[in-house]
């Protein structure tokens, strides 16, 4: 009985002090040594990669603690689950495309693990989530090397076969695509920022992922979801993401989806939807785009209500002829010649906007770069006056803002009136 006690005491003591990194050790010995469960503290030093973590532990930073990789593979493989990493920076993973597995600053191959606090340089992948599921990370920074070499590095957080994890407030920079879902399901993605990438975010064959107040800046694209399902994007911010063929959001071989209380400002096209069904936009801002809406014929009954366009060139293009799409309740901005006689908010006849810039997109596709031209809108006032522009969207019941006076235009306004009487009374006294 008193063996039983002493040595229970004793893991319990184990299990509840720090292991701190020694001289002497190895990181990988240090991480060997410790009991499971237990915390490791490392100094203001730079360690050793490649190592591998079996069992679970903590492990925490100090304010300049960096992992530095070998080069010729993973910094850190987590195989166990229920391992903490936080407060590190960890730099030069392998980045050869000649192995079957592609490298990265963490690899996690096990659940239930939470990543915080650090910050990956050079490396291939930043944070690779490979069949693991139930995992959090939350305030990574990953740093790529802006060179816009598509195939000279990875993504910044990449989630392969993974279900069910978190990705909170990471910041990604510079890096290929800066979250890449591929198969993988029912994700939670919350107040990432994501900027100079190719694809902010990328989904392949994902479903069933939401997606909230996150924002993507200046990216090639910022969201491509393709042949993925059921998707919810609330809240998210799509800002100049601008080149050749760029967009905000493209819908691709995507159905059912959710879009609602998205920004959408300069992007060269707000969202692009092609072989995609039964989507549901609602609520989205489109302001100063090129394109509000691109929508090609292969898509069908896609629902717009409640958007408010303002300022793009053009707020909606359809290309490769007609489509059976739902337009109801959406602000067509002060440009529409809407009628309100009744005062409701509502126009008193289905809106019909119409433009003529398809046939040149259709001719050829470099007309998309000569968009923000002068000549651009003279085409448009031209065919408008011959009558020759097409009917781009109807809304059966178009919103309308309602101007709302200051007190000073009231008094003016007043005034106008009382002057306006005044004279007409003393014109017809003589």
């Amino acid at each position: 009985m008193k063996k039983w006690l002493i040595g229970s005491l004793f893991l319990l003591f184990c299990l509840g002090r720090p292991f701190h990194a020694g001289a002497e050790q190895t990181l990988q010995q240090l991480i060997d040594a410790a009991p499971a469960n237990s915390t490791i503290r490392l100094e203001n030093k730079t360690y050793v990669g490649d190592i591998v973590i079996r069992k679970p532990l903590k492990i925490v930073g100090a304010s300049h603690t960096v992992i530095k990789g070998s080069g010729r593979g993973n910094v850190v493989s987590i195989k166990s689950s229920h391992v903490v990493i936080e407060n590190v920076t960890i730099t030069n993973s392998g980045k050869s495309r000649d192995t079957q597995e592609e490298f990265a600053a963490i690899k996690v191959y096990s659940n239930y693990n939470t990543l915080k606090e650090i910050t990956v340089k050079n490396s291939f992948h930043g944070i690779y989530l490979s069949k693991a599921h139930h995992n959090r990370v939350e305030r990574v920074y990953v740093v790529g090397k802006n060179n816009g070499e598509i195939a000279g590095q990875g993504n910044g957080l990449h989630i392969y076969y993974s279900n069910f994890n978190q990705l909170i407030g990471n910041t990604i920079v510079g890096t290929r695509d800066g979250i890449f879902f591929d198969y993988s399901n029912r994700n939670v993605v919350k107040q990432n920022n994501v900027s100079r990438t190719r694809y902010g975010l990328h989904y392949m064959y994902s479903d069933d992922n939401e997606f909230y107040e996150n924002e993507f800046m200046f990216n090639t694209g910022g969201a491509a979801i393709m042949n993925s399902n059921r998707i919810v994007l609330k809240n998210n911010k799509f800002l100049f993401n601008q080149g050749m063929r760029s967009f905000g959001v493209l819908l691709q071989m995507a159905n059912d989806n959710e879009m609602a209380n998205n920004e959408f400002y300069q992007n060269q096209r707000g969202v692009y939807i092609d072989q995609s069904n039964n989507n549901f936009l609602k609520g989205n801002t489109f302001l100063q785009n090129q394109i509000g809406v691109e929508l090609w014929a292969s898509s069908q009954n896609q629902i717009f209500t409640d958007n408010r366009f303002s300022k793009n060139i053009t707020a909606v293009l359809r290309l490769g002829g007609e489509g059976n799409n739902q337009w109801s309740g959406n602000h067509w901005g002060e440009e529409a010649r809407i009628f309100d006689l009744n005062q409701d908010g509502k126009g008193e006849s289905p809106f019909e906007y119409t433009s003529s810039l398809h046939k040149i997109v259709e001719q050829n596709e470099l007309a998309y770069l000569f968009f923000n031209s002068p000549s651009i809108r003279v085409y448009e006032k031209i065919n408008e006056l011959l009558q020759e522009e097409e009917v781009m969207a109807i809304d059966r019941h178009p919103i309308i803002e309602q101007a709302r006076l200051s007190l000073q235009q009231i008094i003016g306004w007043l005034m106008i009136i009382g002057i306006g009487t005044f004279a007409i009374v003393k014109f017809q006294r003589g």
